[in-house]
């Protein structure tokens, strides 16, 4: 209709806009307020999804910029509580709340959520407070619990309700509380409550309540809520290929074959991705090494995951396809599995060992130890390996291909490097003596090895040396634009950062978090004596939740970070 006429209102263009959106894949809902805080009039305009809602008029005077509009300051005025002044998204989900049309006053079957606390002007916190937000729920979702703060002496700092379903899932009821400060929070709904003490910090902090339940509110801090609502999405949008244990990558896909041992300890099971082998070989001969695979080692306790290769080439395992694959597999066994992120295990046999030499090293970030068995290094080096614990089993007169020969000259390397960085190369080669290319089953010594280590992603020096298969992330560093073959060394101490070496890179970035630096003081990078960077850097929830959708690792999800421009 719209088009046919040739003009439409605010709500017609909206509309208009909302359909050409959703027509190529751009999620957009209708928004809108029945009348304006000071009176003038009703409006309607369109917010699209990226990474959260962003606000657009359907035809600015100026253009279409994101969150940009002539209606900013009237919309910021706008009262959540006042149903005629407050502002509506329309929602498919049934909620409480229905969307007030002023030009069909008496239709109440759009659904709609308030989010009038998304264009309401926001105070800065002021300093020495910090923001922390609040939710209660039951088994139907959010409710409007009495929320009660007592800070020091019993004094109650706060007095009000959380907010329920006709309120965007994005907005919490928010209270700035003094940092520092022990405050006891009580919600009660229903004659049913709930109560937590917590010590207020300089993060934004979210304290949720299960009412009704016997346990206390969860406080979760920024990268906590995160990881749990990106948890959540996962368990919803990936439950199908676990249960179907095949990934799928374009033209590729990777089927898994699992099988968990032992009881679950605190923090999550551990988990053994392991590699089969045969390489380029029809595809009978490469299935039936996944079966040996599945049966060739046994673990105390964890999960262990036997995949099928994509291929059935040579570098079956080492083609830059597999980074991914093995990227989502274990995102989606955290997420889904509950498997600790900071205790993940790969290794290999034969063409499995030929992977473990490549992966090791450019996903060393991503792994608590490695064990290569019976394979094959080709062109690959052992630099990245500073920070993972590396285990090689071969068998003295496995002579194909000089397996036994590049394993002695391993060995001779990694003593080398560890000779000369005390603290990093930790390593233990074992090559048996009469032995082929098949140990006899002695190489399952190294499963034990390997399962005393825990993965640190917050080493002190990190050394990276780029694959051909590159990366744009390895512990605390991170690129824009990899470069193969390119080495970066940063060494951290305290709150500096020395730059060792930088060959093939123009500018890379260090991420940081609370755990190493204190963010209230200076950070400095140098380069030789050349200061690099100097000053203070503060953290960001736009980081925070760009390095947990990199990857998906809780435990890899950084507060700030530091661009650093090589002279």
């Amino acid at each position: 209709e719209s088009i046919e006429v040739g003009m439409a209102s605010c709500t017609g263009l909206s509309i208009l806009l909302v359909d050409a959106c959703r027509s190529v894949g751009v999620p957009a809902r209708f928004v809108g307020t029945p009348l304006w805080a000071d009176g003038s009039g009703n409006h309607s305009w369109v917010e699209i999804w990226d990474d959260g809602w962003h606000f657009t008029g359907a035809a600015e005077p100026t253009g279409n910029q994101l969150n940009q509009a002539w209606f900013e300051n009237r919309a910021s005025q706008a009262v959540a509580e006042d149903e005629q002044r407050a502002i509506y998204a329309v929602s498919y989900r049934a909620t409480p709340q229905h969307f007030p049309m002023v030009w069909a006053p008496d239709v109440d079957s759009v659904y709609a959520v308030n989010v009038t606390h998304r264009y309401v002007k926001k105070l800065p916190v002021a300093k020495g407070f910090a923001r922390i937000l609040f939710s209660a729920l039951d088994d139907s979702g959010r409710v409007p619990a009495s929320l009660r703060v007592y800070g020091p002496q019993g004094k109650v700092l706060a007095e009000t309700k959380t907010h329920d379903e006709s309120h965007d899932a994005n907005d919490y009821l928010t209270l700035d509380l003094p940092v520092g400060a022990r405050v006891d929070v009580r919600l009660r709904w229903k004659k049913q409550s709930s109560r937590t003490v917590f010590d207020v910090t300089e993060d934004e902090t979210l304290v949720e309540a299960i009412i009704g339940q016997e346990v206390q509110a969860q406080v979760l801090r920024p990268s906590q809520r995160l990881w749990r609502a990106h948890q959540k999405e996962l368990q919803q949008t990936r439950a199908e290929e676990m249960k179907n244990r095949v990934l799928q990558f374009k033209e590729w896909s990777l089927p898994f074959w699992w099988i968990t041992f032992g009881e679950e300890p605190v923090g999550g099971h551990s988990l053994w991705i392991s590699l089969h082998g045969g390489g380029g070989a029809p595809s009978e001969v490469n299935d039936q090494q996944w079966e040996n695979q599945k049966k060739l080692y046994q673990l105390e306790e964890g999960i262990y995951v036997a995949p099928r290769a994509p291929t059935n080439t040579w570098n079956l395992w080492h083609q830059s396809h597999m980074d991914i694959f093995l990227d989502r597999l274990i995102e989606n066994m955290v997420a889904l599995h509950g498997v600790n992120p900071n205790r993940v295990y790969v290794l290999g046999y034969s063409a499995g060992g030929d992977g473990v030499f490549q992966l090791a090293p450019r996903m060393a970030d991503r792994w608590a130890a490695a064990g290569m068995m019976a394979g094959h290094p080709n062109e690959t080096k052992a630099d990245g390996l500073r920070n993972l614990p590396f285990t090689l089993h071969m068998g003295a007169e496995d002579g194909a291909y000089d397996r036994n020969q590049h394993a002695a000259r391993w060995k001779v390397e990694l003593a080398a490097l560890h000779e000369e960085d005390a603290d990093g190369y930790p390593y233990w080669v074992e090559i048996y003596p009469g032995k082929g290319h098949w140990m006899d089953r002695q190489d399952a010594a190294a499963i034990p090895w390997m399962a005393k280590h825990t993965r640190n992603l917050r080493p002190a020096k990190v050394v990276w040396l780029q694959d051909d298969v590159t990366h744009s992330r390895f512990y605390w560093l991170a690129v824009d634009q990899p470069a193969a073959r390119s080495r970066l060394v940063v060494q951290r101490e305290g709150q500096t950062f020395q730059v060792l070496a930088a060959d093939g890179l123009q500018e890379f970035k260090i991420r940081l978090d609370a755990s190493m630096v204190d963010f209230s003081e200076e950070i400095v990078v140098l380069q030789d004596s050349h200061v690099l960077f100097q000053g203070k850097v503060a953290p960001s929830m736009e980081i925070r939740r760009k390095t947990l959708a990199e990857r998906g690792d809780p435990s890899g999800i950084w507060d700030a970070e530091i661009t650093v421009v090589i002279p």
